[in-house]
């Protein structure tokens, strides 16, 4: 963040040269600028960049107020909250101004009162671009006077009169002038909401019991909403839906390395968490969205496997802790163990009533061995079930730490030298070599990767219960 500027005065600002945009415009100028020196003007959105970024950014160069459509956790609210990226830093406004206005562009005849009277000697002030970004969650309680205003009884208490805008306590779309104004899950506000928002949008103005304020508000609206509220918990109303300029649908990211990459982005993980288990969450996420089991208009929100990640990343610092680990690693396990706290955040068909975790562990052992076949493609897994010959088991778990896990791996045939041409080593170093695995924790995920890969392809036997997984 750079310093706040040190013109105090409005003669200062006029003698520096202070040229005033209006919102729109100082957007427009912002992105068109990003864009020509190839700065990304939309830091931490992932797999949108083909889709829908092109169209918002037509839309904010077009001066359109936007909504956006789309299933839960599509990052909708980060790409509005990102729009802050494209005001200006730091904004000039005349100092105690309630609407915080532009002292070259007043709205209220109090301020250009106080502009003819003080003239350049009128104090300002600055304002920080996170300061012009307002949100409001829509909720059906949500009042009138919550987002333009109502008449103030103290105010009037005082002697002034009921026609008087000073008799005025703007609600939220007032107070964000010259910013951006985000209203999450649109269609939940009531309808009568809804419409006192038409002449905001439209018309600029602001109606307050009976009283019309001719107030050129200067605000940009985006909103967000799930199609399916159209029909569910409400609608938005067709006249407000036509004073968007643009509404623009959203999805869930298309390329496997984009759903990482919100995963790596997002989750606040409490310990290491091997890009193999970020890449098992992520095809796990992208499994459920594709089975017919799962209410697909509701959606799988990215929250599900940034809150996999969480929750795989915390067994292992609870493993790591009872058992005085040097390094806290999630494994294999981990994720498994994740599995049923995670089951509450999928809406489930009417007909799979019973069957939820069920169809969780199928899509799991899916997602798994999808991504075993994509890390340890072309490395020979035979010596292991050699190992296993019936007479060998390998016990591993929540609770079994990553050494004592490793200790416990049986030894291989020496005659094997490796499975490809110039490697050598055993099999394990091999396997930990494809997924780049250093410290013992990584070790003993990659190992156990490979026995689950070969019990689901029944290469091997596999019997869990609460104390433990073992394989044979």
């Amino acid at each position: 963040m750079t310093e706040r500027p040190e013109i105090n005065t409005l003669g200062g600002l006029r003698a520096a040269g202070y040229n005033h945009r209006p919102l729109r415009q100082e957007i427009r100028e912002n992105l068109l600028s990003a864009l020509a020196e190839g700065r990304d003007p939309w830091p931490g959105l992932h797999g949108l960049s083909d889709t829908v970024l092109p169209q918002v950014e037509r839309a904010l160069i077009a001066g359109h107020d936007v909504v956006l459509l789309g299933e839960r956790g599509q990052g909708k609210t980060r790409l509005l909250r990102t729009l802050v990226g494209l005001l200006d830093e730091w904004s000039p406004e005349v100092e105690g101004s309630e609407l915080h206005e532009h002292p070259d562009d007043p709205i209220t005849e109090a301020t250009r009162t106080r502009i003819e009277t003080e003239g350049d000697s009128l104090p300002i002030t600055w304002r920080h671009r996170d300061e012009r970004y307002v949100e409001k969650l829509a909720t059906p309680d949500t009042s009138v006077a919550d987002l333009i205003g109502d008449i103030d009884p103290i105010r009037v208490a005082e002697g002034r009169r009921l026609g008087d805008p000073e008799t005025i306590h703007y609600g939220l779309i007032p107070r964000a002038h010259r910013g951006v104004v985000a209203i999450n899950e649109l269609p939940d506000l009531a309808e009568r909401i809804q419409v006192s928002m038409l002449n905001v949008m439209e018309e600029r103005d602001v109606q307050i019991r009976g009283y019309v304020l001719r107030l050129p508000l200067d605000v940009l609206v985006v909103a967000s909403a799930n199609p399916e509220d159209y029909t569910n918990r409400g609608r938005i109303i067709t006249p407000l839906k036509d004073r968007f300029g643009a509404e623009i649908r959203t999805h869930y990211p298309i390329e496997l390395a984009d759903e990482i990459a919100v995963i790596r982005q997002e989750a606040d993980l409490v310990a290491e968490v091997p890009d193999t288990l970020l890449e098992i969450l992520a095809r796990y996420t992208r499994l459920l969205r594709e089975s017919s089991a799962v209410d697909q208009r509701s959606g799988v929100s990215a929250r599900f496997s940034i809150a996999g990640a969480e929750t795989t990343a915390a067994s292992a610092l609870r493993r790591a802790t009872v058992h005085g680990e040097d390094q806290a690693v999630a494994r294999l396990v981990d994720v498994e163990a994740a599995v049923e706290v995670l089951a509450g955040k999928i809406e489930f068909e009417s007909g799979e009533e019973g069957r939820e975790i069920a169809v969780l562990e199928h899509l799991l052992r899916r997602a798994t061995m999808e991504t075993v076949q994509s890390c340890f493609r072309g490395i020979d897994l035979g010596p292991l079930i050699e190992a296993l010959d019936g007479t060998i088991a390998v016990s591993t778990g929540g609770d079994v730490p990553a050494q004592q896990f490793l200790d416990g791996l049986p030894p291989l045939d020496p005659e094997y030298d490796g499975t490809q041409e110039g490697n050598d080593g055993d099999l394990y170093d091999h396997l930990a070599a494809a997924v780049n695995a250093t410290s013992v924790g990584e070790r003993a995920n990659a190992i156990e990767l490979a026995l689950e890969a070969l019990f689901l392809s029944q290469k091997i036997s596999k019997d869990a219960d609460t104390d433990g997984t073992i394989y044979g």
